[in-house]
């Protein structure tokens, strides 16, 4: 039986941040998707992951993520890419997980997000610390030293909630970061807009969600 709501946050509460990186590139003229194509490229050991586990600081991240994207051919500094990654808050997602709180459930985010503290608090800081507040628990790939897809990044969460992986849902917007909760026995939710979401979760839970 399900007792636990797992939710991402990019792409999940907020809208997804691809899509920002797509109006880049069409701006600049860099091919669609490339900016995801450096990511991909051995997503557990480039400077993505490695920044999202705070093994690398932002302006290590700024120099790496270049180089990455100079060997795959175009220029593109990380600290561009870093200023695109905020999105916009999903206001019937908030309002589903209040409904899914009400129901009884625990509710957590699992992210995987950096940390700059050279980047002055911001609105999106602000927005983001008051969705925090909501949620039973949070984890943070930059303060857990492991993120998604690692297995330990899911066991944490459970742990933290106390919960086996069969009493959990989980949303995320990648199949990557899905594959393993799947494997360990939870039920997943891959997202592709915000009224699909709820409706698969709807579907799952037996709840109202809107």
């Amino acid at each position: 039986m399900i007792s636990a709501v797992l939710f991402d946050l990019g792409g999940v509460m907020f809208s997804s941040p691809f899509d920002a990186f797509n109006r880049h590139e069409s701006a600049v003229g860099l091919p669609i998707d490339f900016i995801r194509t450096v990511n991909a490229t051995d997503p557990h050991t480039n400077a993505w992951a490695r920044f999202e586990r705070s093994e690398v600081t932002a302006q290590e991240f700024d120099e790496l993520f270049r180089a990455e994207a100079l060997r795959l051919g175009h220029d593109v500094p990380g600290s561009v890419v870093l200023g695109l990654i905020d999105g916009q808050l999903r206001p019937e997602m908030v309002d589903a997980l209040e409904r899914v709180k009400a129901a009884g459930y625990k509710v957590a985010a699992l992210t995987n997000n950096m940390r700059d503290e050279s980047v002055p608090p911001s609105d999106h800081h602000a927005v983001l610390h008051e969705l925090f507040a909501r949620f039973d628990v949070v984890v943070e790939s930059s303060t857990a030293g492991c993120r998604k897809p690692e297995l330990r990044f899911y066991e944490l969460a459970c742990e933290l909630l106390a919960v086996t992986p069969a009493e959990c849902v989980f949303l995320d917007d990648l199949g990557i970061n899905l594959k393993p909760a799947a494997a360990m026995g939870m039920t997943t939710i891959k997202v592709l807009s915000a009224e699909q979401a709820l409706t698969d979760l709807e579907r799952v839970l037996g709840l109202t969600l809107r």
